[in-house]
């Protein structure tokens, strides 16, 4: 599953979830799949270096 997929199924099960243990659980899923994206969007512009700074 692409990323960017999941990150909508997330957005989905939000909007639909109505326990509030449940919804923080997705928010923060929600939230580690966007930094993945981020993260990966900045090494494919060259924005960040992927190799370790040893």
């Amino acid at each position: 599953m692409l990323l960017e997929q999941h990150i909508e199924e997330l957005r989905l099960e939000l909007r639909e979830a109505i326990d509030p243990v449940e919804r923080r659980e997705i928010q923060i899923e929600l939230e580690l799949a966007r930094a993945d994206l981020a993260v990966i969007t900045a090494e494919k512009e060259g924005a960040v270096d992927a190799e370790p700074p040893f």
